[in-house]
C-alpha cells in the first residue's frame, strides 16, 4: 500500500525527496520509502510503535504527536506526504474534548502548510461509510488543497483500497484507479439497465395485446398499413407451423 501512495504521489524521477509519514507505527512504511531513495519525517501518537521503530534503526525521524492537533513542522519544508491506515481514526472521540470535525480541520490545515506548492498527500484509509469520505474530502478542500478518492479494484472484497489523494498547486485529473476497466462497463450496463427500467415504467410489456394495440395504433397515425384489430390480436400462437 506504501508503494501504491508513492505511485499517486507522482514525485520526479532519480530525485530524492524529503516525505512526511503520517502514523509511521513502527516504520515499516518508512522502509519502503528508504527502499525508493527518499529521505523521511515520521509522527504517530502511541510511544510503544515508535520505540519499534527506534529498535529496528530506521532513518527516518521520528516525532511523537496527535495528528489531530496538528503537524508540527515548518511551513512548505515537505515534498509529499504519505499515511496507510491511519486517517479514520480521526473520527474516534477518545476525549470529550475531541470533536472530529475540528480535529479534521486543524490537521488538514497544518498539513497544507507543511506542504510545498507542487506537494501531493496520499492516504490510504478505510471509511465506514459515504458521509465519512465526505467529511474527509470536504474537510481538505477548506483547508485549501485540491483532489478526491481513488478506490482501486471497487468490485473485490479483498482488493478494494480507498486512497485520498490531495494537491496542493492546483486542480489537476486523478490518476487511473486500478481495476477499473472492468468496473467501468458493469457501471455501464447497470446505469443502462436502470435507464431502461425507467423508460418502462408505465408502459405495456413488450409482446402482449396492449403493446401490440399501441404499435398498431402508432403506425395508424403515421400513414402506414395496419391490420384490423381483432379477437386474436395478441393471443399466443398454439405452436403450429
Amino acid at each position: 500500500m506504501t508503494e501504491r501512495c508513492l505511485e499517486l504521489l507522482l514525485l520526479p524521477e532519480d530525485t530524492p525527496c524529503l516525505l512526511l509519514d503520517i502514523g509511521c507505527g513502527s516504520g515499516l512504511s518508512g522502509a519502503v520509502l528508504e527502499e525508493n531513495g527518499h529521505m523521511w519525517f515520521g509522527m504517530d501518537i502511541s510511544p510503544a510503535m515508535l520505540d519499534v521503530a527506534v529498535e529496528r534503526e530506521t532513518e527516518g525521524d521520528l516525532v511523537l504527536a496527535d495528528i489531530g492537533q496538528g503537524v508540527p513542522f515548518r511551513a512548505g519544508c515537505f515534498d509529499g506526504a504519505v499515511s496507510v491506515s491511519a486517517l479514520q481514526w480521526l473520527f474516534n472521540a477518545d476525549k470529550k474534548s475531541h470533536k472530529p470535525v475540528k480535529r479534521l480541520h486543524v490537521f488538514f490545515s497544518t498539513l497544507y502548510a507543511a506542504l510545498s506548492r507542487s506537494a501531493r498527500a496520499v492516504f490510504q484509509f478505510y471509511p465506514e461509510n459515504e458521509n465519512q469520505i465526505e467529511l474527509l474530502t470536504g474537510q481538505a478542500m477548506k483547508a485549501g488543497f485540491y483532489g478526491g478518492v481513488v478506490i482501486d479494484y471497487p468490485n473485490s472484497a479483498k482488493a478494494k483500497k480507498f486512497y485520498l489523494v490531495l494537491m496542493t498547486g492546483g486542480a489537476g485529473p486523478l490518476p487511473q484507479a486500478l481495476g477499473t476497466e472492468e468496473s467501468d462497463n458493469s457501471l455501464q450496463v447497470k446505469y443502462a439497465r436502470r435507464e431502461a427500467s425507467k423508460n418502462a415504467r408505465g408502459k405495456p410489456l413488450k409482446n402482449t395485446r396492449a403493446w401490440l394495440l399501441e404499435k398498431k395504433e402508432r403506425r395508424r397515425k403515421q400513414g402506414k398499413d395496419t391490420k384490423p384489430d381483432t379477437k386474436y390480436t395478441g393471443r399466443k400462437r398454439s405452436g403450429r407451423f
